[in-house]
């Protein structure tokens, strides 16, 4: 098995600092959508110091290549009770970027929502048919899936390393899993 590359700013041991990361992951339940927020401190935390859901109802029918109609207002909506600060930082479940002209994705679409103020990492565990240069992929544990990155408002390379460091040794880091199960409500939020 071949040994994936590893991020040279994590072997330097200086990954970007932010002041909050907030993980955003949604779930369907009929015509109701579940968004679930994960919030805490740096890369490499093991807990969330964060976790909030909150319920609303399903606002569009799901289109390719328009997710963000189905996402994006479970998003804004549960940013309402956040009190959003400059160094804040925001990843999703999915791309900010649909292909190398830059077309919003669920991210690009949250970003300008967000008047281009927070930066915004897409994670992603398929590849989207149009994207060929602005994307890069990570390789975790021992999974030969990658997961595929795309960022705004933040350095592409920087995005995947930082991903890279998460804690967890799966494929999926474990506060991003942490924040599938909550939207799921295979966990309650704890504060």
């Amino acid at each position: 098995m071949a040994a994936h590359p590893q991020p040279s700013t994590f072997e330097q041991g200086q990954p970007h600092r932010c002041k909050m990361i907030y993980a955003f992951d949604l779930y369907y339940r009929e015509e109701e959508t579940v968004t679930a927020c994960v919030g805490f401190e740096n890369w490499s935390s093991t807990a969330p110091a964060l976790q909030l859901t909150e319920k609303s109802k399903v606002e569009s029918d799901y289109i390719s290549g328009q997710f963000y109609k189905r996402e994006l207002p479970g998003i804004l909506q549960l940013l309402q009770k956040i009190d959003l600060q400059p160094g804040d930082l925001i990843i999703v479940d999915g791309y900010v970027y649909l292909d190398d002209e830059k077309s919003n994705g669920l991210g690009g679409h949250l970003y300008e929502a967000l008047d281009k103020q927070f930066p915004i990492i897409g994670v992603a565990k398929k590849k989207y048919h149009s994207l060929e240069k602005e994307y890069r992929e990570v390789y975790r544990g021992q999974s030969q899936k990658p997961l595929f990155i795309t960022a705004a408002g933040f350095d592409l390379e920087e995005a995947q390393c930082c991903v890279e460091g998460m804690a967890g040794t799966y494929r999926i880091p474990d506060l991003l899993k942490i924040v599938d199960q909550l939207s799921k409500g295979m966990i309650s939020p704890e504060g």
